[in-house]
């Protein structure tokens, strides 16, 4: 019998098979990076058949979208346990730090999180729905300014500023890890002092350095 066949015929354990395809996917994916990951792969890594995945997504674009999508539920997370650890006046940086670790801890994930994104006509995790439970981390920045003063109403000039806030911090993310960058890191006392010096000087975020 082939091992195809073996793994076919054996009964599936996992309960949640959706979900544990995404999760083997994040595996492949962090472990050897976008260009390893495919269905069979991803069936290989769950200990599935490889027509198994196929019951939940129909090519690898749409495998990659659901994994993306919980990229955005995971940094959501990671930034809203940020601010529940922080003092009110630190809450903007806390986000951005929490934002920037987040794309050091999981690099291809970050990566293929905005690979899914780049070609939608809205930003991802429907920007539009400002409630953070439904993990919107791009909203929970704009709710954040509101909460510390900007005023709503001024709709354009409150997108302008998260869109400011979010790009030093996409920025910051994808230079922070230069190797040009370490005498200051030494200067200030390490890489946490480091982020928040960066992001004070943006002018975009209160002071103050928090935990990766």
């Amino acid at each position: 019998m082939s091992e195809a066949k073996s793994v076919e015929s054996r009964p599936y354990h996992h309960g949640d098979l959706r979900r544990a395809l995404v999760e083997a996917a994040r595996r492949v994916l962090e472990a050897e990076g976008p260009s390893a990951l495919s269905l069979r792969a991803v069936a290989r890594e769950a200990g599935v058949s490889p027509a198994a995945p196929y019951h939940h997504f129909k090519d690898k674009a749409e495998l990659l979208d659901a994994v993306a999508h919980e990229g955005w539920e995971m940094l959501q997370l990671a930034m809203i346990e940020a601010k529940a650890r922080t003092d009110r006046s630190q809450h903007l940086t806390a986000l951005g730090i929490a934002y920037v670790c987040f794309a050091r801890d999981y690099p291809a994930l970050y990566r293929v999180m905005y690979d899914a994104a780049r070609d939608k006509e809205a930003l991802p995790m429907d920007v539009e729905d400002a409630n953070p439970e439904n993990g919107n981390a791009y909203c929970m920045v704009r709710d954040t300014m509101i909460e510390h003063g900007a005023d709503p109403s001024a709709e354009t000039h409150l997108e302008l500023a998260t869109v400011a806030a979010w790009c030093g911090a996409h920025g910051l993310a994808e230079m922070a890890g230069f190797k040009q960058f370490q005498h200051l890191k030494d200067e200030l006392g390490g890489e946490r002092a480091f982020l928040d010096a960066v992001f004070r000087h943006m002018g975009l975020f209160p002071t103050q350095a928090h935990d990766c």
